[in-house]
């Protein structure tokens, strides 16, 4: 057995097991001690000005906790708390009530000690979540702005490179690493496109990545099903060595890219990302393969911003996903609530990044401002308890888009999903490509 095979092997045994991790999970706690909080209404959402009532309920290898302390915070979510203290459990429960006067998410969290380790638990009360409106401002120039980027960097030769994946490769889907030329002479982005094998025409779907430095391994199920994907990473770098490389940039030359150059809108770092999206849509529609009409973006977080984003940009697109995006209505903080991550101008970081430039920059790459423009079908997906990309920050962009959209709330998650999301994902981009 060759060292490629047995981590594909071992790789495939890693999935499997993790899977049964997640499948278990629905039935087995993960911790002996479970911290439980649920507001007063099944769908978790409120009037402005109507109470909510959390309930705080503490288990112990499933039997409720009586006479114990547990500390507690309601408030606006990733805001200064407007009640704190300390209850005491009886019959294993305890409440605390909050309310908002104005459209946004009011959380509640609950905390124990127990044998010196902390466990937490959360909820959060929607407030008329479909008024929450924008606080970015959509600059005059904008679209001049992206129109002018997208024709510069069209003058770039795409320079596409492939590399065959050999032990990647299924019976019926071939896999490569594929090089572009992007945004700028010398400049690349990197990604995994997965074929069919049988020769014919397919619809496509471009893959965009989450936050981070990683690997990629390519959407090779859907290939097998007879759709070309193309996965992307942002960075300019090759996506298949091992992940110690990645962890090293992560720690070091990357670290907080997504705050680099935000004072310049020209040379801000998510320029070459955006555009990097619209020259993978170039490459898709370079392929003999391709059908040259049917194509859909999908991401999660980052990924989710940047699935909107290029739907905008770009409108040889005709469908998006969308999971609890990344980048929406990051000036939030700015107005006394929560904005979108990288939370650039949340209290800790304000002193030294809420500077005039930083923020105007940040306008034209706001998800808000491209999310005005979308006009085709649209698959979203979240929850309430999200703590990396707070609800408020995507609703004020899933809110301006006028486009046919199709939302899957599942208030309790928060920035992750339930493998019946993604059944549900790859149902619904099967149906519009046509499969």
């Amino acid at each position: 057995m060759n060292r490629l095979t047995f981590i594909r092997i071992t790789a495939l045994a890693c999935s499997l097991f993790l899977f049964s991790i997640v499948a278990s999970a629905q039935s087995r706690p993960p911790h002996p001690i479970q911290v439980l909080v649920s507001p007063d209404k099944p769908n978790w959402t409120y009037a402005p000005g109507e109470e909510a009532t959390f309930t705080i309920r503490i288990l112990k290898h499933q039997v409720p906790l009586s006479n114990t302390e547990v500390s507690y915070t309601v408030g606006p979510e990733k805001m200064t708390p407007t009640d704190q203290g300390t209850l005491l459990l009886k019959n294993g429960e305890a409440q605390v009530k909050g309310k908002l006067t104005d459209p946004g998410f009011l959380r509640c969290e609950a905390r124990i000690t127990v044998d010196g380790v902390t466990y937490r638990g959360l909820a959060t009360a929607g407030y008329a979540p479909e008024r929450i409106q924008p606080t970015q401002q959509l600059p005059d120039d904008f679209w001049d702005f992206w129109n002018t980027a997208k024709t510069e960097a069209a003058k770039i030769p795409m320079d596409a490179k492939l590399t065959l994946l050999p032990d990647r490769c299924t019976e019926k889907a071939d896999m490569y690493q594929v090089s572009i030329q992007n945004y700028e002479t010398g400049g690349r982005i990197y990604g995994i496109l997965a074929k069919p094998k049988t020769q014919g025409k397919y619809p496509a779907v471009l893959q965009v990545p989450g936050a981070g430095i990683r690997p990629y391994y390519g959407i090779v199920d859907l290939a097998e099903q007879g759709v070309i994907t193309l996965q992307v990473g942002i960075h300019g770098i090759p996506v298949i060595h091992e992940t110690g490389l990645y962890d090293d940039l992560r720690a070091a030359a990357l670290k907080n890219y997504q705050f680099f150059n935000l004072d310049d809108r020209d040379q801000y770092y998510y320029k070459r990302v955006y555009l990097g999206c619209v020259r993978a849509i170039d490459y898709l529609f370079s392929l003999p393969e391709f059908d040259g009409n049917t194509l859909a973006v999908w991401g999660g977080s980052q990924g989710g911003a940047l699935s909107i984003v290029t739907a905008a940009l770009d409108s040889r697109v005709k469908y998006l996903v969308s999971l609890y995006p990344a980048l929406c209505d990051l000036t939030g903080y700015l107005h006394g609530r929560a904005g979108g991550w990288p939370h650039m101008f949340n209290t800790s970081n304000a002193p030294f990044m809420a500077k005039e430039e930083k923020i105007e920059t940040s306008a034209y790459y706001d998800v808000v401002n491209f999310a005005r423009s979308v006009n085709i079908p649209g698959y979203y997906t979240w929850g309430y308890n999200d703590e990396t990309c707070p609800p408020t920050s995507y609703y004020a962009a899933y809110n301006v888009i006028k486009a046919p959209r199709e939302l899957d709330l599942v208030q309790e998650t928060g920035h992750w999903t339930y493998p019946e999301q993604q059944t549900k994902i790859r149902e619904w981009l099967l149906s519009k490509l046509g499969k």
